[in-house]
């Protein structure tokens, strides 16, 4: 118990440290200057328009948060009406709320640096391409740091407070429910204002990307922002969070608990101390290839926190190399996945230069390469998850009862062990992006753009690399959370006098195969309606944005500005309007399956939604990435360059594949993180109440 302590205290103290660093690399990206009055203006447009977006959205969540945090006292983990019930559910409300809080807090601090860096990194350019990366990089890395340092905090903070893993479920259902409508709605604004204005700009009226004469331009760059900064650190906090819930569950059913939940905070703290480090040396080369420097930092802290697990393992008293070698290998495979992921969508592959050749026959063949190589693509990844799975199961399997999952939750826990690096990577892209519109809206020359095209071509590629890494991690952590839901369920059973355990889910039981039937439906339905939020919204935007080429007089010769807020009031109402439906139906549907056939029904229904879900979601993102580069690859000259037949028929490619890979594809491994909670959540209603259970 004394060593856990320690590694409570440790947890707590490195996550000081991380905001030390992180508010030390705000300040360094502050102090980068700007002077250029246009760029100054466009840049407040950004930020004020994330800004409301942002205070809109979570006045919502707070909202739906308020209703589920009383829900959850008066049920969870039991009925409030029941003796002693009080103080742990009012700890799982707490606890949930404290979940919704952090991940909110992670967020808009993102948001406020990404928004802050954009207009530095644009006018950094003129400078070369060492300091305008150097700048978008050191963005991201707040956003990165503040997302580990507030999921170690949190998890190690509830579980000093009330000593009971189960309540972490709480804590990682808050995390979950808000990361699933932050990056719906995030999703859905962003890529109705990336439609809309690639659809109106590039293939109807000819005008480049980011020209400030487009009236869906701001309200692009902010989707960046509410999207791919907020949205995406609430996802990865989500999953951070899940991980380490569901190994502490199964590690709290143990024999030897406190050495097994020591090690999963032990790991947790090196792993964001290998993400300080790592962020702390990366440079650019002398080649100056952002992908390659962006990469290599990845591989620094991956080889840093295999040293310093090892380390740790051999020096501690309990520590088992067994779960340091699943840990291992699912750090190693979550690499491997973004290797995979990054030839599929990176465009010095032949991958994406087939798929801009392709382009040049018409769309049609655009949209049949993307498709077809996107589900090749899903292969490795999910080959990879199996592998991983089936590893470090076999790996801990000798150690004794229940040991089998532990090490898959802790394969899990490695993956997601850099996820401080992971995340600066990826919030490193929407910053470029920005500043590459703001380098052509404040007309800084062609050289400056072009570095900003270099560096935002980086982060695409980089951005399809953790978005594989992240439905990796999340496949999983959900399949650690089928563990802990088993873990959950045998308690309930134990409470109510049974003795019939669960030990697994046989699909030739019909309850089963019903659950797995209805969970494997459920992400297409899912994806479908995120995918036509976006649809329908981007059709009303596409409606203004003609109504003021039509009607506003010197808009198209550049004498007169477009009006930007119209567009960016649609996107902000259309996507708040679409994400909660979407998320709701996913929960009602795992609710309504439990009661219909209980605990194996619900198993069958995790099972279900977990393959199909990460299908789908390996499918759309590596497809959408392979479309996007595939049309930046074109704009650079190749297959008769900007304003050719390949041209345009690669944008129409990029149109479909934005949802995908912004909105629905990375919405999905969110999806399944919470339907897996509320399964866990409801085990004790689902064993007492069901028809067929």
């Amino acid at each position: 118990m004394s060593q856990l302590n320690f590694f409570l205290a440790l947890s707590i103290l490195t996550s000081a440290v991380a905001f030390a660093f992180a508010a030390y690399l705000y300040l360094w990206v502050k102090k980068q200057g700007t002077v250029n009055e246009k760029i100054i203006e466009v840049s407040a447009l950004i930020k004020q328009g994330a800004n409301t977006f942002m205070r809109r959205e979570y006045k919502i969540l707070g909202v739906f948060s308020a209703v589920v945090a009383v829900i959850i006292f008066l049920f969870l983990p039991s009925p409030i009406w029941k003796s002693a019930a009080i103080s742990s559910n009012l700890g799982m409300a707490l606890s949930y709320i404290l979940g919704t809080v952090l991940s909110a807090i992670a967020g808009k601090i993102g948001i406020m640096v990404a928004t802050l860096s954009n207009s530095r990194a644009a006018e950094a350019a003129q400078k070369g391409i060492k300091p305008a990366f150097l700048i978008g990089f050191r963005g991201g890395a707040v956003m990165g740091l503040l997302v580990v340092g507030c999921s170690l905090l949190g998890v190690a903070t509830v579980l000093w407070l009330v000593g009971d893993a189960s309540i972490l479920l709480g804590f990682s259902f808050g995390a979950s429910s808000l990361a699933l409508f932050a990056k719906a709605g995030g999703g859905i604004f962003t890529k109705t204002a990336d439609v809309s204005a690639d659809i109106t700009g590039k293939v109807e009226l000819g005008i480049p990307e980011d020209d400030p004469r487009n009236p869906a331009v701001i309200a692009d760059n902010v989707g960046d922002n509410v999207g791919d900064v907020a949205g995406m650190g609430a996802d990865l906090f989500d999953s951070n969070v899940a991980a380490m819930a569901s190994a502490l569950v199964i590690a709290q059913s143990l024999t030897g608990t406190w050495a097994n939940t020591a090690m999963v905070f032990c790991y947790g703290v090196l792993g964001l101390l290998a993400s300080i480090l790592g962020i702390a040396t990366a440079r650019l080369g002398k080649k100056g290839n952002p992908t390659k420097a962006l990469n290599s930092s990845t591989y620094v802290t991956t080889g840093i926190f295999l040293v310093l697990t090892a380390a740790a393992t051999a020096f501690f008293e309990g520590f088992s190399w067994r779960i340091w070698g699943a840990s291992s290998v699912g750090l190693l495979v979550g690499v491997i996945i973004g290797l995979a992921t990054d030839y599929f969508t990176d465009d010095s592959k032949p991958i994406v230069k087939k798929a801009a050749h392709a382009s040049a026959s018409g769309p049609a063949f655009t949209i049949l390469s993307g498709v077809a190589y996107g589900f090749i693509s899903a292969l490795p990844a999910m080959v990879g998850i199996a592998v991983s799975a089936l590893a470090a199961y076999k790996i801990c399997e000798p150690m004794g009862a229940g040991y089998s999952l532990f090490g898959i939750s802790m394969a899990a826990v490695g993956m997601l062990s850099i996820v401080g690096m992971i995340i600066s990577n990826d919030a490193y892209g929407p910053i470029v992006d920005n500043s590459r519109g703001l380098a052509e809206m404040g007309e800084l020359g062609e050289e400056t753009i072009r570095i900003a095209d270099e560096l935002d071509s980086a982060g695409n590629t980089v951005k399809a690399v953790t978005k594989g890494f992240s439905i990796g991690a999340a496949g999983l952590t959900v399949i650690s959370l089928l563990g802990a839901f088993m873990a959950e369920v045998n308690e309930a059973i134990k409470a109510a006098g049974g003795t019939e355990l669960i030990t697994g889910f046989d699909i030739m039981d019909p309850t089963v195969f019903f659950g797995v039937l209805i969970g494997a439906a459920i992400p297409a339905v899912f994806s479908a309606m995120l995918i036509l939020g976006v649809d329908k919204n981007a059709q009303r935007m596409v409606s203004e944005i003609h109504r003021q080429f039509n009607s506003i007089v010197g808009l198209r010769e550049g004498t007169a500005k477009p009006e930007y807020d119209k567009c960016i009031d649609i996107a902000t109402t259309g996507a708040l309007k679409e994400l909660i439906p979407a998320g709701l139906m996913s929960i009602i549907a795992t609710i309504i399956v439990g009661f219909i056939g209980g605990p194996s029904a619900v198993g069958g229904f995790l099972l279900g939604n977990i393959v199909s879900g990460l299908l789908l979601a390996l499918f759309m993102s590596n497809s959408g990435g392979l479309w996007d580069n595939s049309k930046k690859y074109v704009e650079a000259g190749n297959e008769g360059g900007k304003g050719s037949e390949a041209h345009k028929a690669a944008v129409i490619g990029d149109t479909v594949g934005d949802p995908f890979k912004d909105t629905a594809g990375p919405s999905i491994n969110t999806q399944i993180t919470v339907v897996s909670l509320v399964a866990s959540l409801l085990s004790t209603l689902f064993v007492a109440f069901s028809i067929f259970g």
